[in-house]
Parts: structure tokens; C-alpha cells; sequence
């Protein structure tokens, strides 16, 4: 069976990625989504049950800054910072990645790799 690139196949995919990650209150899960025209980044300690932090493209503080780069690799690097920002203003260093079922590529890795140049350990 080749990749699958449907909505049913990302979920699955998601499934199986899900099983392996887990978000602490020590080591936090930041989870990715992106749709067609914005991206979104929370912070997750899955033990409590508790969003700590989120930001995407379509935040009242970020829309003047991505303006209309919202669905692009410079937006996805913008909500990166920001998330990361928000992170170590919580006292989060270190976190745990989960693309949620996309591929790692494009804009979920700007994301990722915005997050890690303003200082957070994946």
C-alpha cells in the first residue's frame, strides 16, 4: 500500500504518532495543525489535561505581524517564535514535538525550527 495523503490518512497517521507522545508538566507537548490557510501551535501537559499555551496565524497580536503571509513558511516561522516565546515565559524549556500526522516538511517544520532558534529543546 503506497503513503496515504488524505484527511483519513493523517488521522491515522496521527493515531499512531499519538500512541508514542505523551506531554508532561516537565516536558509539555507542542502540537502543530495547519490548514490550507493558517497555522496553530499549542502547548499541552496531556497529564492535567491542560492547554498552557497557543497561538496560530489568526491571533489578534500576530495578524498584524503575518498579515498576509498567514499560510506560508514565514507565517509558520512567526507563530513559531511566538509559541516559544509564550513557552519560556512560562518556564518551559523543553518540549515534546507532535506534527500531529502532518509530514514533517514545509511549513510544520519552520514552525519547529523557529521554535528552536528562540530556545526551546525538542
Amino acid at each position: 500500500m503506497g503513503v496515504v495523503r488524505s484527511a483519513e490518512g493523517r488521522l491515522r497517521r496521527k493515531k499512531r504518532v499519538r500512541k508514542k507522545v505523551r506531554g508532561t508538566d516537565e516536558r509539555p507537548r507542542l502540537c502543530v495543525f495547519r490548514s490550507t490557510k493558517h497555522i496553530y501551535a499549542q502547548i499541552i501537559d496531556d497529564i492535567a489535561g491542560k492547554t498552557l499555551a497557543t497561538t496560530s496565524s489568526r491571533s489578534k497580536d500576530l495578524i498584524s505581524l503575518v498579515g498576509k503571509n498567514h499560510g506560508n513558511k514565514q507565517g509558520a516561522a512567526t507563530v513559531g517564535s511566538r509559541i516559544a516565546d509564550e513557552a519560556i515565559k512560562l518556564g518551559i524549556k523543553r518540549v515534546v514535538f507532535d506534527r500531529n500526522g502532518f509530514l514533517y516538511h514545509g511549513r510544520v517544520k519552520a514552525l519547529s525550527e523557529a521554535a528552536r532558534a528562540q530556545g526551546l529543546e525538542f
